[in-house]
């Protein structure tokens, strides 16, 4: 019986040294950041992850020790109590303050994202509507304003600026999603009845992606988009005009097609 101490030690040297590694390799244990608010995201989860695992630590060297020294073996038998009101009180107490410290030290972050009082003033770039499994796009045609005739409409298609605010108004047509953006560390869900500002931006150009993180259907799987940042603001508007342009081709090819067709 005491050798299984030795087993549940093993597997708890394996978790540490994997968390112990991640410090040095950070894309092995998160995707880039490339978000301003991203890093303040991810200067809260290291500081959980640091409380859990000292916490993860203690509880398992204290576990192995006990199984290791106070087994039954020959010549001495295992002795069981009932348990300790004081150690009771102590591991309900300090698990409180830690949770305290977390609510109170996360509340700037946690406004600088959420708070509408934070929101960029800047104009929508694109309103996001989820459905049942896709993202459907729309952005601010020529004329800077949503809901107009000059709109250009996407799907699974986000683009944006680098080092510029990015205000988008987000939608849902049927069910709970949840809009999430990993390298900018953004996650809101978008719920049915309700239009919810989300902004974020991103100081590194490239490709990145667009998930769904709600369970949404036999489809969620599939609910995923493209986010492409670009370098300069010529690069986003030579790609809106052309997009434009392609869009108001498919119009006309769609009004001139004779009924039945192909």
């Amino acid at each position: 019986m005491r050798y299984w101490s030795v087993l549940f030690g093993f597997a708890a040297l394996l978790c540490t040294a994997a968390s112990v590694y991640s410090g040095f390799d950070p894309h092995w244990w998160l995707p880039e950041n490339v978000s301003t608010l991203g890093r303040e995201v991810d200067h809260l989860y290291i500081i959980i992850l640091w409380i859990t695992g000292v916490v993860f630590v203690g509880t398992q060297i204290a576990m192995v020790w006990a199984m290791w020294d106070c087994a039954a073996r020959p010549g001495r038998r295992a002795q069981y109590f009932h348990g300790s009101q004081r150690l009771e009180v102590i591991w309900t107490i300090i698990p409180s303050a830690i949770l305290v410290f977390i609510a109170l030290y996360q509340m700037g972050t946690w406004a600088s994202i959420k708070f509408r009082s934070a929101q960029p003033r800047v104009r929508p770039l694109a309103q996001v509507t989820a459905r049942q499994f896709q993202w459907m796009i729309r952005y601010a045609g020529p004329d800077g304003r949503l809901n107009t005739e000059d709109d250009l409409h996407t799907v699974n298609d986000l683009r944006f600026v680098k080092n510029t605010d990015v205000v988008i108004q987000l939608r849902s047509m049927d069910v709970i999603h949840s809009f999430f953006l990993p390298q900018m560390r953004i996650k809101q869900d978008a719920v049915p009845g309700l239009t919810i500002p989300i902004w974020f931006d991103a100081d590194k150009a490239g490709p990145y992606e667009l998930v769904c993180a709600e369970l949404c259907g036999w489809g969620h799987y599939k609910m995923r988009g493209k986010v492409t940042v670009y370098e300069t603001q010529a690069d986003f508007d030579r790609w809106m005009t052309d997009a434009l342009k392609q869009q108001s081709l498919d119009r006309l090819a769609l009004a001139g097609e004779m009924p039945g067709e192909k």
